[in-house]
């Protein structure tokens, strides 16, 4: 175990010491930290800063974990005002299926703009993830089991995704990808200071790499991270 310090804004404490476990170790503390209740799924939050490795957690623990699906906050959210979504999660999609149902929502801003579908979760499932920046916020918190909160070094975040938005070419110009990425940014500090979701976590993931812990394996501290008295 190391305690080692990351890049962070000052509003967010550093987490540590770090404990390394295979990704079939952290799916089994996951699931019993999460207890499942009779008739409905556990509904787990990975929360993270962009960029910061929650896709990648979330897709290796749901593919750990029989009967499971993933919610991407960036579909519910998608031409939405920026975290101004949680009702929208919460009551179409994480309401219904706390009570055992499957859910079936297309938000409005999809018809709105053009984009068809919808976001179906089916009934019967043993763990549901959402996955995203702002999963954990605390307008969700009595709807989910357990969050956990990726902790990356701001930094190296930062270039990883700027770096993934220029290659996809989901924000024009590289300048234009750049000016979104720090506007974009403004709003999310601003958002997570507030929320302070590693307060809630109950546990914490490196999502960038930490001196001791080898890659394929993750990173583990303990969560409800508060500033040092």
């Amino acid at each position: 175990m190391l305690d080692s310090p990351m890049t962070l804004p000052r509003d967010e404490p550093v987490a540590g010491p770090w404990t390394a476990m295979s990704d079939d170790e952290f799916a089994g503390i996951v699931l019993s930290m999460a207890r499942m209740s009779p008739g409905r799924p556990r509904v787990v939050a990975v929360d993270g800063r962009s960029a910061s490795g929650k896709t990648t957690l979330a897709d290796n623990l749901a593919a750990r974990v029989d009967r499971s699906a993933i919610i991407h906050v960036d579909d519910v959210a998608w031409n939405e005002p920026l975290f101004a979504w949680a009702d929208l999660l919460a009551d179409n999609i994480l309401a219904p299926l706390r009570s055992g149902e499957g859910a079936s929502f297309s938000p409005p801003a999809w018809a709105a703009h053009g984009r068809q579908g919808a976001i179906d979760i089916p009934a019967g499932l043993g763990l549901v993830i959402v996955e995203g920046v702002g999963a954990s916020q605390r307008e969700l918190s009595d709807l989910l089991d357990a969050a956990i909160w990726v902790q990356s070094d701001f930094l190296l975040a930062q270039k990883r995704g700027i770096d993934r938005d220029i290659a996809q070419g989901v924000n024009g110009t590289v300048e234009q990808t750049i000016a979104f990425w720090h506007e974009w940014m403004t709003e999310e500090l601003r958002f997570l200071a507030d929320q302070k979701p590693w307060e809630r976590a109950n546990l914490i993931v490196a999502g960038t790499s930490t001196p001791a812990i080898p890659d394929h394996q993750i990173a583990v501290a303990a969560g409800h991270l508060r500033p040092a008295p």
